[in-house]
């Protein structure tokens, strides 16, 4: 029954605290002392005065053996409290009561049994905050200027103790990283297992660096698409016999996906009429960088002015196929420390140009490159005009410009017309050939097979030449004669600077369909010409220029990008990819899957021959595999290459490069870098005297066989100074015969010249090759005459 509030004295209105019935004892194992104890629904106000204690019992898993406290309502009643636990009655504005919601001021702590659970008191109200401030704020939002003086101090402090505790727990939390990471550590350092002893230390570091260099050189392996040395002496064999674009269906692992005829003859160059047809012109840039001064400077001194390099072995044919080859040095825009010097390199060479893109590789520098030439690109004009076939109807013939001030480098006929004070005008290049400095090319080789290619036609491709006429012929050389010697008549375009023409010829986006579209270089995996050099003809270049869909196709690996802008050619069907790779390989030191020796027609003879011999033994797989010597066939998407066509005598892949002695002589140790040359082949358990070898190596017109081109075109990889001279000396030195090839040879310590009658065979010999010599030479100037 409920009990009179008069009882006790005061208005009889005033609310008593009731508390409800005590929930049953919960169990051990259910008991959870952070449990809310102040459940709106359990806290009637007009409960039983007994039911005190009960209430205290939800508190604790066992029944308290105290006695049950008196109720204290009255006494609480005179007692200050705080706000949170008081309420405003409307009776009396100026008093307050206590909350029929709260036990903290009335209730007092029972005396407890004894239990396993340690005792836990958490010095605040187990109700939530949320209630709890909603208590606080709803009664007492109007009375609070009327609060005790040290209760608002206390509220205040407990405030600024709960805002300072949120902000240390904040702050544990952001440092938790950093404190688990420390903790890491230490449980790490006393782990019996780590190394505390100095030994011990050693042996840990060790074996993390040996760990740490096989994972890098796992990644690198499986990173690098090279895995597998090229089968470079069927490359010398096997002709490639399309020059459609590469399908993409094609496996970047087919070196010979078609099958030749049946009675296919291994590639020879060059063909026989190639001093009939008239030089191409080659603009080459090579790609450098403003600190690679020592670089440029052996490139101008060995293969972009050295005779062998532009006429060609023997005695070459005088520089005439090279006449109209021009080499430039591209740069993006210097570092400013080095502004000044190459401005001063600009002014001494006369063979830099300087594109308005910072320096980079891979981020816009070839279209900026191919931008350029198509403005800026020149070339000498054809010098001579006496040829059985000329190439005609180019939509750029035309096309013509003040002679600049020629380069040291630059052909002599150009630099001897220069000299003359009134130089023909330079025309347009029928290629513009990229590459980079760290490439050795020969320029006569590469501007015969541009030449070649110039004026070959598909018929050619399929086995046919298309020669034109001799009325067209000699129509076209009268009108190139015309447009090259006559100064002062009108031509279709005039410029006056190189890098800021006023006028270009008129030339549609695509090309004209006369103009050949070609792309010439080595084909990697049949995907895309590599970029060490390659060679785009010139109604490409400047389609490349003007095409807004390969202006946004810029960045990128430069080469893989220059592949893709040309199958977005509107005549894509049409481009000539024209592949070499017998004759451009990397360096012999460089070990990659593109290197072997230094090569010469001679060797690649060889070479043919015997790749000739394993094909005479191929037979079906299972026939193959049965019978002693057969081999299975190599040609097909994933057919299987035999091993030996990836050997050399000089390098092997994955492998750093040695001499085959150790105290051979500087021109012993480059003539072993040669391949197939009985040098590169000895060992040191041979008993083999190096200098006998010496004496028995080839000459030059051996290697050549007596011809002017033919041979190695570009040495790529180049990656040291000593390296390129090297290959300078391996390719621009030697003896066009050797003593032994002239007669003499080593005899009790000093040279024994050959008997009467041998002097006098070799001297007609000599002889008969001179006066041959001669006539071809003589035939030069009659046949090449000098407009």
């Amino acid at each position: 029954m409920s009990i009179p509030f008069g009882l006790f004295g005061g208005n009889p209105t005033r609310p008593r605290i009731q508390l409800s019935p005590a929930p049953p004892p919960l169990a051990l194992e259910e008991y959870d002392e952070n449990a809310c104890d102040c459940d709106a629904e359990t806290l009637s106000p007009h409960s039983g005065p007994h039911s005190a204690h009960r209430h205290l019992a939800t508190r604790t898993p066992f029944f308290s053996s105290a006695p049950p406290s008196p109720d204290l309502s009255a006494i609480a009643a005179d007692r200050p409290s705080n706000r949170s636990l008081l309420y405003a009655h409307p009776s009396y504005p100026a008093g307050y009561v206590h909350s029929p919601y709260s036990t903290a001021s009335n209730t007092p702590v029972p005396s407890r049994t004894s239990s396993p659970i340690p005792f836990y008191s958490s010095g605040a109200s187990s109700c939530s905050s949320e209630s709890e401030s909603e208590l606080e704020d709803a009664p007492f939002s109007s009375r609070r200027g009327h609060r005790h003086p040290h209760s608002q101090w206390r509220e205040e402090r407990r405030r600024w103790w709960i805002t300072g505790a949120v902000r240390r727990r904040q702050r544990r939390e952001r440092m938790g990283g950093w404190r688990t990471l420390k903790r890491g550590v230490r449980l790490l350092i006393r782990h019996p297992f780590f190394p505390k002893t100095p030994t011990t230390i050693l042996l840990t570091l060790l074996l993390l660096t040996i760990f740490g260099v096989s994972l890098t050189f796992l990644i690198i392996y499986i990173l690098n698409p090279d895995k597998e040395p090229l089968p470079w002496r069927g490359y010398c064999t096997i002709p490639r016999l399309s020059t459609a674009p590469p399908s993409y269906d094609l496996p970047t692992t087919a070196s010979f996906p078609f099958h030749p005829p049946a009675n296919f003859t291994p590639p020879d160059f060059p063909p026989p009429d190639l001093d009939m047809l008239p030089p191409a012109g080659v603009f080459v840039g090579v790609f450098s960088m403003d600190n690679a001064v020592e670089r440029r400077m052996l490139i101008r001194s060995s293969w972009a002015s050295h005779q062998r390099s532009r006429a060609g072995a023997g005695e070459g044919d005088s520089a005439a196929g090279t006449s109209r080859t021009v080499v430039r040095f591209i740069l993006g825009q210097p570092r400013k420390e080095w502004a000044r010097r190459i401005r001063l390199e600009m002014e001494m060479y006369n063979d830099m140009i300087i594109l308005p893109i910072s320096e980079n590789m891979n981020d816009g520098k070839t279209y900026a490159y191919f931008s350029w030439a198509s403005l800026g690109a020149w070339v000498p004009p054809l010098y001579f005009d006496s040829f059985d076939a000329f190439a005609h109807g180019f939509s750029y013939e035309n096309a013509t410009h003040f002679a600049p001030v020629p380069a040291a480098h630059d052909p002599a006929l150009a630099r001897h017309d220069y000299a003359s004070g009134n130089p023909q005008r330079w025309v347009r290049p029928d290629y513009v050939v990229k590459t980079d400095d760290d490439s050795f090319v020969m320029l006569a080789e590469l501007e015969a097979r541009l030449r070649v290619e110039l004026h070959a036609t598909q018929e050619e491709h399929n086995g046919t030449r298309d020669t034109p006429s001799s009325s067209q012929s000699a129509a076209s050389s009268a009108g190139r004669s015309t447009s090259a010697t006559s100064g002062s008549e009108p031509v279709q375009a005039m410029v006056t600077s190189t890098q800021s023409p006023a006028t270009t010829p008129s030339v549609p986006d695509a090309g004209s369909n006369t103009d050949p579209l070609i792309f010439w270089g080595y084909l990697v995996k049949n995907r895309f010409m590599a970029g060490e050099l390659y060679a785009l003809s010139w109604s490409l270049v400047d389609w490349i220029a003007h095409d807004p869909q390969v202006a946004e196709m810029k960045r990128g690996a430069e080469d893989k990008q220059t592949s893709k802008w040309m199958r977005l050619h509107p005549r894509a069907d049409e481009v000539r990819w024209a592949s070499e790779r017998c004759w451009i390989y990397d360096h012999p030191r460089a070990g990659t899957v593109y290197s072997h020796g230094f090569l010469y027609p001679s060797e690649a003879r060889r070479v043919q021959r015997s790749v000739m011999d394993d094909l005479a033994r191929v037979a079906p797989a299972e026939v193959a595999a049965q019978t002693a010597g057969a081999i299975e066939s190599p040609f097909g998407p994933n057919a299987p290459i035999p091993a030996n066509w990836a050997r050399s005598t000089v390098s092997k892949f994955g492998t750093r490069y040695n001499p085959p002695l150790p105290y051979l002589s500087q021109q012993a140790s480059i003539e072993a870098l040669v391949e197939g040359s009985e040098m590169s082949m000895l060992t040191e358990g041979s008993g083999v005297n190096p200098w006998t070898v010496w004496q028995r190596r080839e000459g030059r017109n051996t290697r050549y066989e007596n011809k002017r081109v033919g041979g190695t075109v570009v040495v790529h990889f180049i990656k040291k100074n000593m390296w390129f001279l090297e290959t300078a000396a391996a390719l621009l030195l030697g003896e066009d015969k050797t003593e032994m090839e002239r007669g003499y040879h080593w005899a009790q310590d000093a040279y024994v010249g050959p008997s009467t009658s041998e002097q006098k065979a070799i001297a007609d010999s000599e002889t008969s090759t001179g006066t041959d010599q001669r006539l071809v030479q003589t035939n030069v100037p009659r046949k090449h005459r000098r407009r």
